[in-house]
């Protein structure tokens, strides 16, 4: 069922299945868990030493958790980046992508993913699909993965190469991220890729009790990487580190 999409219109957005969002075991192993199999997705033979070596650089910068990087030595980010760039895909550095919008470096990934701590068995909602490359990462994490974007070409082009990955625990939906996706909540994590000037509120009433939130928060030049853990009806909230991002569009981010 990899690649097979599904439409749907409700308010104006749109649905995209790949596959079956189904649960399934820990990753104790850090084994990617697909039905059973292990998926590495597509890898052109020159790009082995550079992905080994990305995942060298990522443990050496303080990565830890070992899922985590067996998600990055697992996920082929030359999918996710332009044909004319594709020799730079393993570089820690961000790239452009199209339509205004870069993929990030995969330290900055590599440190939002370590801050979830999952486990293996979570649903995730990730607002901000982009190239794709993080939905693929969380999908090697988690057992479900729902990603929000609001570009359509950007989800097309996401949606192909989500596709060629293998991975099959992905829902891809056109729409506004900052209202989250009511159907499947609650979310035992959520990942917010854009910065916002608050935090949306549609996405805290969207996070389980023990539910975490990470997302960067500011105005548009500055902002600090905020994770919000939810205590029943209260919320933590820790700040991480100042950093900057593309500024989060939509009902409750910034306008268009």
């Amino acid at each position: 069922m990899a690649g097979a999409v599904r439409f749907r219109l409700p308010g104006h957005q749109r649905t995209l299945d790949l596959g079956h969002a189904a649960a399934s075991g820990p990753h104790a192993s850090g084994h990617a868990r697909h039905g059973g199999a292990l998926v590495a997705g597509p890898l052109i033979p020159e790009f082995r030493g550079v992905r080994r070596r990305l995942v060298e650089t990522l443990q050496a910068n303080g990565i830890r958790d070992l899922a985590v990087l067996r998600a990055f030595e697992l996920t082929p980010r030359h999918l996710f980046v332009p044909t004319g760039i594709r020799h730079r895909a393993y570089e820690d550095s961000a790239l452009p992508i199209g339509s205004g919008q870069t993929i990030s470096q995969p330290s900055v990934h590599a440190r939002y993913l370590q801050l979830l701590e999952l486990s293996g068995h979570e649903k995730v909602l990730e607002v901000g699909t982009g190239s794709g490359y993080q939905t693929v990462l969380l999908s090697h994490l988690a057992a479900q993965v729902f990603s929000v974007e609001r570009v359509p070409e950007l989800l097309e082009r996401a949606r192909l190469a989500i596709a060629d990955s293998g991975v099959r625990n992905v829902s891809l939906r056109l729409g506004d991220g900052t209202l989250g996706w009511k159907e499947h909540a609650p979310y035992d994590a959520i990942l917010v890729s854009a910065a916002a000037p608050d935090i949306p509120g549609p996405l805290v009433d969207q996070l389980a009790d023990g539910g975490r939130l990470i997302i960067p928060l500011g105005d548009m030049q500055e902002q600090m990487l905020v994770l919000v853990t939810r205590r029943g009806s209260a919320t933590e909230r820790r700040d991480i580190a100042p950093v900057r991002f593309v500024p989060l569009l939509g009902t409750h981010g910034w306008s268009g």
